[in-house]
Order: C-alpha cells, then sequence, then structure tokens
C-alpha cells in the first residue's frame, strides 16, 4: 500500500543494490527498530525533512545526514520521503575512511541539490564521493578471481574449500580477501548470501524458500540475520524494494 510521495506501509520503497561488504539504498527512508550491524553505515535526508535517530542511549536527534559506526546499537525513528543509505564493511578502505568521521554527517553529504535529483543515481554519486571511494570491484589475482567467479550461488562454502578452488592456502588467499576487496572472507560470503536472499524474494519466492535457496537454515534464521543487519525484518523491505 503507497502513501504521501511513494511511501509504503513499511516506510521503504526504493532501489537498493547489495555487494559483497555493502549496500547501497536510495528512496524512502522507513523506521528502523534499534540494532547493531558489522557495517559502517551512512544515512541521509535528500531535501525536505530531517531524520529522527536514536543512538545507544536511546534519546532521540534529528540530522540531515549522520555516519554510524559499526557495531554502534542505533535505529531510525523517523524516516523521510527520498533519502539514502549505504553500508560499508568496517575492513574496507571507504569503511576505515568514514569509522573516523563517525557522527553528524552535515558537512559530509553534499547538498540533495548537488546529487542527482533520483534517489539511487543519488546513492551511487554519493559512494563514489565519500573517503576511500566505492569498493574494489576487479580482482587482479587470478585464484581470487576464480573463487570471485565461483561463490556466487554456494551454499556452506568455507576457506578450505575456497582455496582449493583458487589453487592458494588458506592463509594466501585470506590475505588476498582483505588487500585486494578490504573485507575478510566470512563477511564477503555473508553479503552473497544476503545477496542472493534478497534476490528470490524480489523474484516473489517466499522468504523460508529465499532463505534456502541462500544458504541459510531457514526463514527465522534469514530473518535474525537481516534484522541484525539492518533493524527491519526482509519481508517489510523485500516486498517495496526494487533490487539491481
Amino acid at each position: 500500500m503507497s502513501g504521501p510521495l511513494g511511501m509504503t506501509a513499511s516506510g521503504w520503497a526504493g532501489r537498493a543494490r547489495l555487494r559483497p561488504g555493502g549496500l547501497l539504498y536510495g528512496g524512502a527512508v522507513g523506521s528502523a527498530t534499534a540494532h547493531a550491524h558489522h557495517s559502517v553505515q551512512v544515512i541521509a535526508a535528500l531535501g525536505g525533512d530531517d531524520l529522527l535517530m536514536a543512538g545507544p542511549d536511546g534519546e532521540p536527534f534529528g540530522c540531515r545526514a549522520y555516519v554510524v559506526p559499526a557495531g554502534v546499537r542505533h535505529s531510525v525513528l523517523g524516516g523521510t520521503a527520498r533519502g539514502v543509505v549505504l553500508h560499508y564493511d568496517p575492513l574496507s578502505s571507504a569503511g576505515r575512511g568514514l569509522a573516523a568521521l563517525a557522527g553528524d554527517a552535515g558537512g559530509l553529504v553534499p547538498a540533495a541539490a548537488d546529487l542527482p535529483a533520483d534517489p539511487f543515481e543519488a546513492a551511487c554519486a554519493l559512494d563514489a564521493v565519500l573517503p576511500g571511494g566505492p569498493a574494489a570491484e576487479a580482482a587482479a589475482h587470478p585464484g581470487l578471481a576464480r573463487v570471485l567467479a565461483w561463490l556466487p550461488g554456494r551454499d556452506g562454502v568455507g576457506l578450505s574449500r575456497a582455496a582449493e578452488v583458487a589453487c592458494l592456502s588458506q592463509s594466501r588467499l585470506a590475505h588476498l580477501f582483505r588487500a585486494e576487496l578490504g573485507l575478510p572472507f566470512r563477511p564477503y560470503v555473508l553479503w552473497l548470501r544476503l545477496m542472493r536472499a534478497a534476490e528470490l524474494a524480489s523474484r516473489g519466492h517466499s522468504l523460508t524458500d529465499a532463505a534456502h535457496g541462500a544458504g541459510f537454515a531457514d526463514g527465522a534464521h534469514l530473518s535474525r540475520v537481516w534484522r541484525r543487519m539492518f533493524g527491519i525484518p526482509p519481508s517489510d523491505f523485500t516486498r517495496t524494494v526494487q533490487w539491481m
């Protein structure tokens, strides 16, 4: 059900791209219950009303933009009809750069007039100018490239099996993940699984089927991971978000 300016009953409606180590979202920003994720988050309103958020102490505050460090409990009490949300792994170059600037990001995020009018395009543009820049998209080492091409759609993959595919030792492959992608193996795989679950749910699969298809034990397992990452149940997001 839609409301003013394209917002839905869940508060979230827009376009998103999940990628290993991060997420880009642009559209209506809804509320999110108290949560803490392993990623560094940038959240911003694109004109109009400010966001209403709460930190670890639960005290509400308003802001146009904010950087939330990894592991910091927070919530979104009031969203906006046009906004962006970006997530970065804390070990990525962008995550490290942003973590040092945690807090009010009004001076970090360009004014809405200086960003594309489309919220998702604004998220992509912001991703390119934030400290550290966007995450690396290509792997130079051939063994790592083989693993990245092989991983999508695999269930229950461990570092040992991936190392066999790469024809490398586990320690060498783990080093390449950190050095070339900026994040460890396990978070990379978790983001792939979330991306797969979101893709399946967006195609009309039930959350249970999406969970199984992405390697989660069941729908409850997927919901726990999703809530821990984003503070909302996956059903509220996947029904109203177009995945890119």
